[in-house]
């Protein structure tokens, strides 16, 4: 014999809206809990999406030669990234700490023996060439002063050198994890975005695969505006390097291709090559191509970069202008992409909205 407590409870009953409620609330504090644990991996594996995302054509193209291997296909392309990304950063990371080491016994030979004599080219220089010589002069007479003087400033420039030091060591660890678990989006990509696409069908409805769309149509933008920017700056810091004489120039080139893939990668090439110049008294060349390497080289990533993420697409320009810059400031460097998507999903949304609401109703 059926007891009462047995009996189905209906969907109309207080009760059953108090278990789905309940279940809601059990499912929100799940997925909050799981946010939580990969919260501090968040940056990492945002890198990782977006990196199999902008190259899965290679992902397709080698797994298709390779008969349908997925796996293979994505162990080759995790290590080929390494190489590509990971080598260059360590080999740079040596020749910083030389130029570091160098810089640090240049100081200590003019602390202790004076300055060189005063280049011929500043004394010719109009207008203010004799007044930088004497300030010359002034300075390698008072050597010792003017350094016990400039001891505090120095321990403030030695403390932000090592904040940004441990930033941009951070940054590099995430980097390096998120070249591994590029790896499980390459392999497991397609499962991913067939959770994904379900998970909007359900949130949106039919909006769900155009709204994919235009995800991924933004992040392939904003890639090739990254892509052609770091192409831009190889180049202009290759004419920069051959004029200034620096050896090595074409490697260093590829080098600022490669860094300038992370926050202020540029700079760790034409910064040292600088400071090399200055160790070879090149003054001249020192001074053009500082000024090359902050106003071309680091300057053109403002202006080529929102111009190319903006090409190609139906968003103002404004729009990724604010996209790019206030996803920067909001996000850090991970805001580049966030920032575009963001408003080019928000500007879509109220485009489709007024255009719905602008349509004459039906008789």
């Amino acid at each position: 014999m059926r007891r009462l407590s047995d009996k189905p409870v209906p969907p109309s009953s207080p009760m059953y809206e108090h278990d789905r409620l309940l279940v809601r609330i059990l499912l929100l504090s799940l997925l909050g809990a799981c946010v939580w644990v990969l919260l501090p991996f968040m940056s990492a594996l945002f890198w990782a999406a977006v990196l199999a995302f902008a190259s899965w054509p290679l992902m397709r193209g080698l797994s298709r030669r390779l008969d349908g291997r997925n796996t293979i296909a994505a162990a080759i392309l995790s290590v080929g990234w390494i190489l590509l990304v990971a080598l260059p950063l360590v080999w740079v990371g040596m020749g910083l700490a030389d130029h570091v080491r160098g810089t640090m016994d240049l100081v200590r030979t003019i602390q202790v023996g004076g300055l060189p004599p005063a280049p011929e080219w500043v004394a010719r220089l109009p207008w203010i060439g004799d007044r930088l010589v004497s300030l010359w002069q002034t300075i390698d007479a008072r050597g010792a002063a003017y350094f016990d003087s400039l001891k505090p400033y120095l321990g403030q420039v030695g403390n932000w050198l090592l904040a940004r030091s441990a930033r941009i060591g951070g940054g590099v660890l995430e980097l390096a994890l998120s070249l591994v678990l590029v790896f499980f989006f390459y392999r497991d990509g397609p499962r991913l975005v067939y959770l994904t696409e379900k998970v909007l069908l359900r949130l949106i409805g039919g909006q769900a695969g155009h709204y994919m769309q235009l995800v991924g149509d933004t992040v392939h933008r904003v890639v090739n505006g990254i892509l052609g920017t770091a192409a831009a700056q190889a180049i202009l810091a290759l004419i920069g390097l051959m004029i200034a004489g620096v050896p090595g120039a074409v490697g260093l080139a590829l080098l600022t291709f490669a860094l300038s893939l992370i926050p202020v990668g540029p700079p760790l090439v034409w910064i040292p090559s600088t400071l090399w110049l200055v160790l070879q008294q090149e003054y001249g060349y020192a001074i053009f191509l500082g000024a090359w390497g902050l106003f071309f080289i680091s300057g053109v990533d403002n202006i080529l970069k929102p111009y190319l993420i903006s090409r190609g697409g139906d968003l103002p320009l404004v729009v990724v202008l604010l996209g790019v810059f206030g996803g920067l400031l909001a996000f850090g460097f991970m805001g580049l992409f966030l920032g575009p998507i963001l408003l080019a999903v928000a500007y879509n949304l109220i485009r489709d909205w007024m255009a719905s609401a602008a349509e004459p109703p039906s008789a």
